[in-house]
């Protein structure tokens, strides 16, 4: 893991997640316990290319790959307080959120999903996600 600290922040590269794929962190962590993860797609960080597969793997991927880097700035996704992701195609939204919902035991952060026309490298998905390491509560309204 290579780390550069800037006076407020520290940006975070790692290597069990893929190498960004342009020239951006893959996390930055600021002062006040904010992480902030780049957008992730599905790369295999062993290969170096997107999984082959349905939304369901592409979604599982993007997931470990958030994961990993969670972990390595010491959170994990019960600290996870925004997610975005961004889909090529809506249509996918039920089969995302069946592999998505796995990733949370502690309650849902706040997300939107957005339909776009292309991802990097052709792939299908991509999440970004937020966390912090204190969370003061969740709502949900059922």
């Amino acid at each position: 893991m290579l780390f550069v600290f800037t006076g407020s922040a520290i940006f975070a590269q790692q290597t069990e997640a893929p190498k960004p794929v342009a020239p951006y962190s893959q996390s930055v962590m600021t002062e006040t316990g904010m992480l902030f993860v780049s957008g992730q797609i599905p790369i295999d960080p062993d290969t170096g290319k997107l999984v082959e597969g349905d939304i369901k793997e592409a979604t599982g991927q993007a997931m470990k790959n958030i994961e990993a880097i969670l972990k390595k700035n010491g959170m994990d996704f019960s600290n996870v307080v925004k997610c975005t992701v961004f889909l090529t195609d809506i249509g996918d939204y039920g089969a995302m959120n069946d592999v998505y919902k796995t990733f949370f035991k502690e309650g849902f952060p706040a997300r939107e999903a957005i339909e776009v026309v292309n991802l990097p490298l052709g792939a299908i998905i991509e999440i970004s996600a937020i966390a912090a390491e204190k969370i003061k509560n969740r709502l949900t309204v059922e």
